[in-house]
């Protein structure tokens, strides 16, 4: 028979990624699980198999042959007892740095615990045994894939990585006896660079860095990002967590909600990803090529599925490698900034909602003041429309739940009494965290909006997969009636008793009578809680219109937004929507 690579995807990637890395070396012992990686490998002359009966003595057999040939070693064993005998000599390894890589073959880790013969767990390990852990599920649809990729990376990143060790690869196998597949897939590599690195060059084509979650940036680093967008025409999408606030800032947010039109101002060549958790996640509608991590901690954090090198070193370090260019060009960034005012010119007159509260104040916030955003509906919101450069910006996007805003604005004051801080927040993130308002700390520096539509409105909106269920969605999916069920007269109550400067509105006009005060530049007597009323119906044909200012064919776009008010709010809402769309 002429037998090739065995037919299971999770194996496939593997050895097409062992040989990605130039790991050759293998020392096998016997057994019946790991069969088809062996076999696999035995009908590849890349991989030079050497034999072992006893898993102790083949892991200190790799140490030896790692020691003296300066490259990876794999040791490849079954399963029952086996892998436990690699422990001593992987100690070794991780004592010494060396490059050991253990395949341990495993039956399908459901089976660990049910008494079914040669199972045993390896999900727990001791601290000194190796640098990096993985588990290699069987792939069954293209999430698995993706998983298995980025975990083998790991594993075999962590062969060299920080001065190098040892490294473990469980590795599910379901016994497949064809070994028909003749090429190995193209597996995706993630490069690893490091400070003193020859860090590769910049491909050609359109280049954007990728601003999540940021620390205020210091003028030196704004600078040197500024810099490296002007040599190479880039741009940087941003949200309001990002805190750049460079000639090259891109709120893309709104470009990228565009359900009936996708701009080619999205199609980028290169995206270099660098800060935290980004707070406009639901807007990812770029296409990149490839992508590149710039983080400090080197770890691979494969948002967008298409990583293909991570650099461990600091921003400013990676930015001022790439500035020697003598070539400017503002291009891109100015075709960026024509896009945005042509999308903005559309937007029209909005009903009372999150996204107009957002639309009136944002380009009105005090200079240097600090901004607080609450998770979702409020966040989304506001990335629509560009606030003032001088405003500092954040939201609780590490954990991305409901709890925390308020306390974590109050706490920022404390730090920064100088400067005002508002938070933007709904009805429940608000009751969730409402003790700190009650803090005896507190000063006159603080301005809290509460949006207040009784529930949790991001499972009432359209795009939510909880709006399916239309009112019933209110019952519990999006908690409505709590805390008074939207009660004038409750946070009133209680902003009186603690101290706080009250105001309150339902529609326009109300609201266009006390937000000068709300967003008066210096801060006043008193702290401040601004109440909102909104309503469901409001909110998401707010959202409904902005996910459809543009299309390609305006025609498309008319007939779709008819259709789409039809099944959501019908006749008698169509009604309502102009009512108070007309109502100042």
């Amino acid at each position: 028979m002429d037998y090739k690579y065995v037919s299971e995807k999770n194996h496939l990637i593997l050895l097409a990624l062992l040989k990605a890395y130039g790991i050759r070396k293998v020392i096998a012992s016997p057994g019946a699980t790991n069969i088809t990686l062996v076999a696999s490998m035995q009908h590849d002359p890349y991989f030079e198999l050497y034999s072992c009966v006893d898993e102790r003595s083949a892991a200190y057999m790799a140490c030896g042959l790692a020691e003296s040939s300066g490259e990876p070693v794999v040791i490849s064993c079954t399963g029952a007892t086996s892998a436990r005998e690699y422990m001593p000599g992987l100690t070794e390894a991780y004592y010494r740095k060396l490059p050991v890589l253990a395949i341990t073959s495993t039956q399908d880790i459901s089976r660990v615990g049910h008494l079914i013969a040669q199972v045993t767990d390896r999900s727990m390990r001791p601290n000194d045994i190796v640098m990096e852990s993985v588990h290699l599920q069987t792939v069954k649809d293209k999430t698995d894939e993706w998983d298995c990729t980025i975990k083998i990376n790991k594993a075999l990143h962590a062969l060299t990585r920080h001065g190098g060790g040892p490294a473990h690869i469980n590795l599910t196998t379901t016994y497949s006896r064809d070994y028909s597949v003749r090429e190995l897939p193209e597996a995706r590599k993630i490069f690893y660079y490091h400070y003193g690195d020859t860090l590769p060059k910049l491909p050609e084509g359109k280049i954007a860095v990728f601003v999540g979650a940021h620390n205020v940036w210091t003028p030196d680093e704004t600078k040197i990002l500024n810099e490296f967008c002007a040599k190479h025409n880039a741009v940087v999408f941003c949200d309001h967590c990002s805190n750049y606030r460079g000639k090259y800032r891109v709120l893309n947010s709104l470009v990228g909600l565009q359900t009936n039109y996708h701009s080619p101002l999205l199609d980028i060549d290169l995206l270099i990803h660098i800060g935290e958790v980004s707070g406009a996640y639901d807007a990812f509608a770029f296409r990149a090529k490839q992508i590149w991590r710039v983080a400090q901690d080197g770890e691979i954090r494969d948002q967008f599925m298409k990583l293909t090198a991570v650099f461990e070193m600091s921003e400013r370090y990676f930015f001022s490698k790439f500035i020697d260019s003598d070539v400017k060009d503002d291009s891109f960034i100015k075709e960026w900034n024509a896009e945005i005012e042509n999308i903005n010119s559309k937007i029209p007159e909005l009903p009372f909602s999150n996204i107009w509260i957002a639309r009136q104040m944002a380009s009105r916030m005090p200079e240097n003041s600090v901004l607080y955003l609450g998770i979702l509906n409020t966040l989304r919101s506001w990335n629509y429309f560009e606030t003032p450069a001088s405003v500092e910006e954040h939201s609780n996007t590490g954990g991305f739940g409901i709890d925390g805003i308020v306390s974590t604005l109050i706490g920022s004051s404390f730090g920064k009494p100088n400067k005002i801080h508002y938070a933007v927040i709904g009805d429940l993130s608000f009751f969730y965290d409402m003790n700190s308002l009650g803090n005896r700390h507190i000063k006159n520096n603080v301005r809290i909006l509460v949006i207040n539509n009784g529930k949790g409105m991001e499972f009432r909106l359209i795009n939510h997969n909880g709006a399916m269920f239309g009112d019933e969605t209110d019952k519990y999916i999006a908690a409505a009636g709590h805390f008074g069920n939207q009660s004038p007269q409750v946070l009133k109550h209680l902003a009186a008793d603690w101290g706080y400067e009250y105001m309150t509105a339902k529609d326009k006009k109300e609201f266009n009578a006390v937000i000068d005060r709300f967003l008066c530049p210096t801060i006043t007597e008193r702290p401040m809680v601004f109440e909102v009323f909104t309503d469901t119906l409001s909110e998401t044909l707010a959202l409904k219109t902005m996910e459809e200012l543009m299309a390609d064919n305006s025609v498309l776009l008319k007939n779709k937004a008819k259709d789409a008010v039809k099944s959501v709010v019908g006749e008698k809402g169509k009604r309502f929507l102009k009512s108070i769309i007309n109502s100042k």
